[in-house]
């Protein structure tokens, strides 16, 4: 059925002005006459020429000739109809043979249309998925980044506390040191008076010579033993705060690898939690270590304390005359 685009009557001046210069009507020239139009309706069109054109030819003439022009004129024109009608079955071939290149231009043309319609929606599903595989990813991102800030955040205390450890460990061992040298000072200050007593008292009693020698190495080898117990004591401490020191590394090692373990595997978080919790019993262990060394330590100062009271308050020998 021809569109309503082009008529029939601009087909038939388009096949006019063709037979008017000459050339033969067919759909592809009376499209480019036209510029416009579908192959199937020129080509529906121009049958329609064709076939009125046919049925003008057929109809016979109004008025009377003679019967010899009559039949030279039959002659000639039976002659010419067939001719024609040659002409005519040559141009209907080659027009069947363009309409139906045509249809099939159009059903290739709609089949690819239907194709692209189809590759159009299956790369808009793929892309629905894409994006939201994409949102998903977003999110999945969103929350590692949450955890990560709280790891952080939570490492960071620990760093402060370790800190505070660490300061706390270095307070007590310069407290250590200083009471170390209260001592000294105090037992030599107590070793030179006992000395300048003794030598007056020798000055006095050269009686009581021997006497008094022995209270001093009495004096002396209960301060040795004294200063063995504190050596010790203090080596224990040392090495108490080494022990500290290298627990305060290893729980930070043990930090930064758990760390490295979050992002590697998050599966599993909570035997990052668990090893968490152990490090900060370490923790509160070692603070409780510090404790107890502090504890120890004001023992040592107390003991030194009751040796310098001993050593002020030693019986003097008694006077020989």
């Amino acid at each position: 059925m021809a569109r309503i685009g082009v008529q029939y009557e601009d087909v038939q001046r388009a096949i006019e002005s063709l037979m008017a210069r000459g050339e033969a009507p067919s759909v592809q020239k009376i499209r480019e006459v036209l510029g416009t139009g579908s192959f199937t309706t020129i080509s529906d069109h121009l049958r329609e020429w064709r076939q009125r054109r046919a049925e003008k030819r057929d109809e016979p003439l109004t008025q009377a000739m003679p019967d010899s022009l009559t039949e030279t004129l039959a002659t000639v024109w039976s002659e010419a109809q067939s001719l024609a009608n040659e002409s005519l079955a040559h141009y209907r071939q080659e027009a069947d043979r363009q309409a139906e290149a045509a249809r099939e231009a159009e059903a290739q043309s709609q089949r690819r249309a239907e194709d692209a319609e189809q590759r159009l929606s299956a790369l808009t599903e793929q892309l629905a998925g894409v994006q939201a595989r994409l949102e998903e990813r977003v999110q999945t991102l969103a929350t590692l980044t949450s955890e990560r800030k709280q790891w952080q955040q939570l490492q960071e205390k620990l760093e402060k506390r370790l800190t505070l450890a660490q300061e706390d460990v270095t307070a007590l061992e310069r407290t250590r040191e200083h009471d170390h040298e209260r001592h000294q000072q105090l037992v030599q200050q107590q070793e030179s008076e006992f000395k300048e007593r003794l030598a007056q008292e020798e000055s006095r009693h050269e009686a009581s010579e021997t006497r008094l020698m022995k209270l001093l190495d009495d004096a002396r080898l209960e301060k040795q033993e004294l200063d063995k117990q504190h050596r010790r004591r203090h080596e224990q401490l040392e090495k108490r705060v080494e022990r500290l020191d290298a627990q305060t590394a290893e729980q930070r090692k043990l930090l930064q690898e758990e760390e490295r373990r979050r992002f590697e595997e998050t599966t599993l978080r909570q035997q990052r939690d668990v090893e968490l919790k152990d490090l900060r019993s370490q923790l509160e262990q070692s603070m409780a270590e510090q404790s107890r060394l502090e504890a120890q330590l004001s023992q040592i100062t107390h003991e030194n304390k009751l040796l310098k009271e001993r050593l002020a308050f030693a019986p003097l020998p008694p006077f020989v005359c």
